[in-house]
């Protein structure tokens, strides 16, 4: 079972897992709120098995995990959007942080043999730009962020149910991801989207700012692995060890699509605005024998062209964005 399965992660999740995995059962649940998209899964529809339900919905994931006999559940189900948890930090905490303890109990009480965990670099608070420093599976947890503190929730959750009650548990903490099917309040997509039709595109005024990028389906092949040949109760880093700030990023989508810098817009900082996030993956690489695959220059590129193809895909998700990333006031 794929929670958030119709998510950006999520559904690439889906689609390579039945690629790699053909004579598996994979059932999808997903709530479909403004991010989750339902025609993300469309060239597999008739291989899935779809449920739509919440999350904090014990019942109903008693229920689908039952009648499914669902063995392993991979949870990507969350709320991720750091802007929109500044302004409404409650449905972070509720979706994940409640719903990954709902989520663990289902699990705990239907006998699944593996309840894989999708985290985030962010539960570690930031690093500064200058240096080589990057985060560890044993990093202290310092989030800064109502998004970022309620995925650390989430993690303290799991490892709970691991402790208490010996449910077997792994864990992935990834750095950013991009490829296609990602929502277009994203930065790589709305950088592609705004671009495309001539508009600003915002970056916060710390343009300097770095994030470590990873590919999609490199993070996809990361949770195979894991899955496959990790230990229960473990934690493994993914990333690519590729950093770039938001405005080299800006930069290389404005070149793959012909497009002026004078399209980049700077805006007030969001809150909390995190300076750094790298992470420390040996352990992935050492015991599983993980590397990524996709070099980061020639999946940016394919990325911001997938999007300039698939008009018809994020034009009508545009509207659904919750957040201005232009309307952060001082």
């Amino acid at each position: 079972m794929v929670t958030g399965g119709a998510g950006f992660i999520g559904s690439n999740f889906v689609h390579y897992w039945l690629d790699k995995h053909p004579g598996d059962a994979v059932v999808v649940y997903d709530a479909l709120t403004y991010a989750g998209n339902r025609p993300n899964l469309e060239a597999v529809e008739d291989r899935i098995s779809f449920v739509q339900g919440d999350v904090c919905d014990l019942e109903l994931a008693l229920r689908t995990m039952e009648d499914h006999e669902v063995d392993t559940v991979v949870h990507f189900a969350a709320e991720s959007h750091n802007s929109l948890a500044v302004l409404d930090p409650g449905r972070f905490f509720r979706s994940n942080v409640l719903g990954t303890q709902t989520m663990l109990e289902a699990s705990r009480r239907t006998g699944v043999a593996r309840f894989h965990h999708i985290s985030t670099c962010e539960v570690y608070g930031d690093l500064p730009l200058e240096g080589g420093e990057a985060f560890t599976e044993e990093s202290p947890y310092r989030p800064r962020t109502p998004y970022n503190a309620s995925k650390a929730g989430a993690d303290h959750a799991v490892r709970a149910y691991s402790e208490t009650f010996g449910l077997p548990v792994t864990i992935t903490n990834c750095s950013n991801n991009y490829g296609p099917f990602q929502f277009p309040e994203k930065l790589v997509p709305l950088f592609t989207a705004n671009a495309l039709d001539d508009r600003p595109l915002p970056m916060y005024a710390s343009t300097g700012n770095k994030r470590e990028w990873l590919h999609v389906v490199d993070h996809c092949r990361a949770i195979e692995a894991v899955l496959e040949r990790g230990r229960p109760g473990e934690t493994y880093h993914v990333g690519s060890g590729v950093e770039a700030s938001i405005e080299e990023i800006a930069d290389k989508v404005l070149e793959v699509l012909e497009k002026p810098s004078s399209l980049k817009t700077i805006v007030p900082d969001r809150p909390g605005h995190d300076r750094r996030y790298l992470l420390d993956c040996s352990k992935l690489r050492r015991e599983l024998g993980w590397e990524p695959t996709v070099d980061f220059e020639d999946g940016l590129s394919a990325t911001v062209k997938w999007y300039a193809t698939h008009r018809s895909w994020w034009e009508p998700l545009r509207a659904r964005a919750p957040v201005s990333e232009a309307s952060w006031s001082g």
